[in-house]
């Protein structure tokens, strides 16, 4: 039987960790590609069920880092080439359209994501789809006032609800993508003069947030507002009691305002292929049903069931703009609201 010499025993006792070491960032590159990374704006709570489960079916691994809208802008413009970024994930058409401005989203074009999400929620462009539905409706007391006595949201600008109407601040952008359909269909003139009998209606000054409008009309502080549905789904599934109820404004007109959450592809995204195979899930079956259920939204597609409790609050007429256009009068919308004195 063969007995190494001392010397190849000290050979073999130093090459095979060499070899090993050597081998490991192989390994380790490879499991790398097999990984995504996402950018969002949504809180991290709304997006790990998403990519767990496409994980679970794809075999791909998403890592996150969530923050703030603008931060995350300007951090993919400072990372240019060397981003670990593949996909940017946003809140409202006007993030999404002001991302597009940056030179920092690749341009999709893709059959499947065009058929399933309709044009109105898309960028002409490719840069960014939608990918759950809000509407920002009218909410009102069931105490205080009848249904009857609301219309549109242009109504609210009416001697009637002198002292009674509540809103959030117009330093949101909600509320700017909100203004910017208007000037879209009445011109600056017209949604000026709308904002402006708004701000003389107003029960109390702007709320920082939906959820504290919500608990003003519940408490008799304002009768009426306008707010995103998730908002009043949550309200309504912690009490669902609560003396308010959603209304449908416009349908008669242009439809109630929506929008969105989306994402769109990185100019520079290390794996364009695979953030478009996850972009392709997101808008599928699956993710459309995680989305409305778990955050009170509505699917983007038409085809998916919408969750029982949103459904529970009626159909609607929604606004055919083009979610772009909201984006593109962000500028004037904000103006125009200063000019109105609405804080």
């Amino acid at each position: 039987m063969y007995k190494p010499t001392q010397q190849e025993s000290r050979i073999k006792r130093w090459l095979i960790p060499a070899l090993t070491a050597a081998l490991l960032p192989i390994t380790e590159t490879a499991t790398a590609q097999e990984e995504l990374v996402v950018y969002s704006s949504r809180k991290e709570q709304l997006i790990k069920p998403l990519f767990d489960a496409f994980e679970k079916e794809s075999g791909i691994h998403v890592t996150y880092q969530t923050g703030k809208e603008g931060p995350l802008i300007e951090r993919l413009k400072q990372e240019g080439k060397q981003t670990p970024a593949d996909m940017l994930m946003l809140v409202d058409a006007g993030n999404l359209w002001y991302a597009s401005t940056q030179d920092i989203l690749a341009q999709t074009s893709n059959s499947t994501l065009n058929q399933q999400i309709p044009a109105q929620y898309r960028d002409p462009k490719g840069q960014w789809f939608g990918l759950s539905v809000r509407a920002r409706t009218i909410v009102y007391s069931t105490e205080r006032v009848k249904p009857a006595e609301l219309t549109t949201y242009a109504a609210l600008a009416e001697p009637q609800w002198k002292g009674r109407l509540c809103l959030r601040t117009s330093k949101k952008i909600y509320n700017k993508s909100l203004v910017a359909s208007m000037i879209h269909h009445h011109g600056e003139a017209g949604a000026e003069k709308i904002v402006k009998g708004w701000v003389n209606n107003l029960a109390v000054k702007p709320f920082a947030k939906d959820s504290h409008l919500i608990k003003a009309i519940d408490s008799g502080a304002c009768d009426v507002g306008i707010v995103n549905t998730y908002y009043f789904g949550r309200a309504e599934s912690k009490n669902p009691q609560i003396p308010a109820a959603l209304y449908w404004p416009d349908q008669q007109g242009n439809g109630v305002h929506v929008n969105i959450s989306g994402a769109g592809i990185t100019k520079n995204a290390p794996h364009p292929a695979k953030a478009e195979k996850l972009l392709e899930w997101l808008a599928g079956p699956t993710a459309q049903g995680i989305l409305s259920g778990m955050n009170k939204e509505y699917p983007v597609r038409k085809d998916i069931p919408w969750d029982q409790q949103v459904a529970s609050w009626g159909t609607f007429k929604a606004d055919a703009m083009n979610l772009a256009e909201a984006g593109k009068r962000q500028a004037d919308a904000v103006r125009l609201m200063q000019r109105a004195r609405y804080k």
